[in-house]
């Protein structure tokens, strides 16, 4: 059966691969399309473990939100070089498999690897197909899977993505600038009790060391310490508490003004960085 050039551009829109190595594997199964769709996905499987082992230090982040299941997730995404993360088979990509994530609910990387993306095709399988196309590797780094109301933010350039989660609908605007908040201030704990004891406890003991070494205080009584170490502690959970901290857009408003706006409640977030852990 002789192979036509509009036999390859159908094998290539099918496979995201090379108009040469579409012509190559229809030509070497004599034309059959599901037989050369079969052999690019053995020979790209099996490709990829030739650029596995290359470092892939550069990525992006993907969101998705289905609001009416009320479920979402957030992934990073990695690849080599900064050129591919703006690529559109890329991002497709990326965002294909956090669609995937929110909808099927892997217990981790492993697992989404040998799900079904779609109609005989893996995870693995869709990962490998944008690698034989680009021929760098590429991976999942980690994902996070929530339920609820939700909001989002993604950076410009796929650097830094937040995935927010509260008590009920929300201002979706709002929502969308409390999580850009979020990625441009990189709080450490969305809620004061979800920051560690210890380490409250260290901050406490440096703010009476510099209480102490200030000869301004030398006289002042104790409930007078007392009240600035709480105003310190206070200044402290206002610059790394998501909930105290002051609206970067308008600080004139802390992040819990903008919830009680809404008449909603904050109840955690995930931020992630490309490279961050």
């Amino acid at each position: 059966m002789a192979v036509t050039a509009a036999d390859v551009k159908n094998l290539r829109d099918r496979t995201n691969l090379p108009m040469m190595d579409c012509k190559a594997a229809l030509t070497e199964v004599g034309g059959d399309m599901e037989k050369a769709v079969d052999l690019l996905r053995k020979k790209f499987a099996n490709a990829t473990a030739k650029f596995a082992a290359r470092e892939a230090a550069e990525g992006r982040i993907a969101v998705f939100i289905d609001p009416v299941k009320k479920v979402g997730a957030i992934l990073e995404m990695r690849c080599e070089t900064a050129p591919v993360v703006k690529s559109d088979a890329f991002v497709a990509m990326a965002n294909d498999l956090v669609k995937h994530i929110a909808e099927k609910n892997p217990a981790d990387v492993a697992t989404l690897l040998t799900q079904e993306i779609s109609a005989g095709k893996t995870v693995q399988d869709r990962i490998s197909e944008v690698i034989g196309l680009i021929r760098e590797n590429m991976k999942p780094e980690r994902f996070k899977r929530v339920e609820g109301d939700m909001g989002e933010y993604i950076h410009h350039d796929g650097s830094v993505g937040v995935l927010l989660q509260v008590s009920g609908p929300g201002d979706k605007a709002v929502l969308r600038d409390i999580s850009m908040h979020i990625a441009a201030r990189s709080p450490l704990a969305a809620l004061r009790e979800e920051v560690p004891a210890e380490l409250i406890a260290k901050e406490t003991e440096i703010a009476k060391d510099q209480l102490a070494n200030d000869a301004k205080n030398k006289n002042k009584p104790a409930n007078i310490m007392e009240m600035i170490l709480e105003g310190k502690l206070k200044t402290w959970f206002a610059e790394n508490v998501l909930i105290d901290q002051l609206f970067v857009k308008d600080d004139s408003k802390t992040i819990a003004e903008l919830f009680k706006g809404m008449g909603v409640s904050l109840k955690g977030f995930t931020r992630y960085r490309v490279g961050e852990k």
